[in-house]
């Protein structure tokens, strides 16, 4: 049986702030511990520290229950004691996650530092088997930093300019809608050898941008050895003809690995893509299409369990 917490900004919950909800939540959880987040906007970081597993963060409605910080890779945050206090890209983020087996429904995650204010990460995820439900994540640069773990995330939307998807975790991305803002990149994934299976797979996702003359690249990588895979996937006219970028490193031509197969619109054009980076035949592409790229293992079916844990919000 889930426990079951609520947060309310005007009173009605058991907290008005959700840190206190997750401060909460005892060391080494082992409940599933539903946190109700009544609409409203928090302009509170948030940290969910390793043991603290078995979290849900749950909202009604993204476009309703917004999480918000603005801080950077170049400031330092002394707001929340509670929390891993620091600066750079791995410090920043509006919300960090560090428990396992997180789950978070219908809300936004922003950090809402303006465009030019370098990275700016609105969530890290920094734990294995996290799963995100219908959630926004708003912001320009290094958005969403999918650190390391497998994660989960269906019917999203995420937003950003350079770098925005990055890290080195296994990701599948399903049905979520990419946007790009400006000139810049979509993803950094930063696997570093060939023994590692951590990538991002996109499958039938939409991006889109702003209209006018092509401006974004699908990826770069962060490691040499980065993985991308973007499947039955629609693309619009905001992505450049090459699709790809080495990150200034011809070296990184040979070992990265930038797949797509079977994506559509006017952004997606094989016949100008580099020629480093491929269209998957269809016996490739199996192992891309499906929950098993994030958990090939049929005993240990964790994503399964996961959704069978889920429990809906109530007003």
């Amino acid at each position: 049986m889930a426990r079951v917490l609520t947060v309310a900004q005007i009173g009605g919950g058991d907290y008005r702030s959700i840190q206190e909800a997750i401060d909460d939540v005892p060391l080494g959880n082992t409940c599933r511990t539903v946190i109700r987040i009544s609409p409203g906007t928090y302009k509170q970081p948030l940290y969910i520290p390793k043991t603290k597993n078995l979290i849900t963060l749950a909202g009604l409605q993204p476009e309703t229950t917004l999480v918000t910080w603005d801080n950077t890779a170049t400031n330092i945050d002394h707001h929340q004691a509670s929390r891993v206090i620091g600066t750079g890209t791995f410090g920043c983020g509006t919300v960090i996650v560090e428990g396992e087996d997180f789950i978070s429904e219908n809300i936004t995650f922003e950090n809402s530092a303006p465009e030019g204010s370098g990275q700016a990460v609105a969530i890290r995820v920094t734990a294995d088997r996290c799963a995100f439900y219908n959630c926004r994540f708003l912001g320009w640069q290094n958005t969403l930093y999918l650190h390391c773990g497998k994660q989960y995330l269906k019917n999203c939307y995420i937003e950003g300019s350079v770098d925005f998807i990055f890290g080195n975790s296994t990701a599948l991305l399903e049905h979520c809608h990419i946007h790009c803002k400006s000139t810049g990149f979509v993803t950094a994934q930063s696997r570093k050898s060939c023994q590692e299976t951590t990538g991002y797979v996109f499958l039938r996702c939409i991006i889109t941008g702003n209209g006018g003359v092509p401006y974004a690249y699908l990826g770069r990588p962060w490691g040499p050895f980065g993985r991308v895979v973007f499947t039955y996937t629609y693309m619009d006219s905001c992505i450049k003809r090459h699709g790809w970028n080495n990150y200034g490193k011809v070296e990184n031509e040979r070992s990265v690995c930038f797949y797509e197969y079977r994506c559509f619109g006017p952004g997606s054009c094989q016949e100008r893509r580099v020629t480093w980076a491929r269209e998957l035949m269809e016996e490739e592409a199996e192992e891309f299409l499906a929950h098993r790229f994030i958990d090939p293992n049929p005993e240990r079916p964790w994503l399964a369990q996961r959704i069978g844990l889920r429990v809906p919000f109530t007003a």
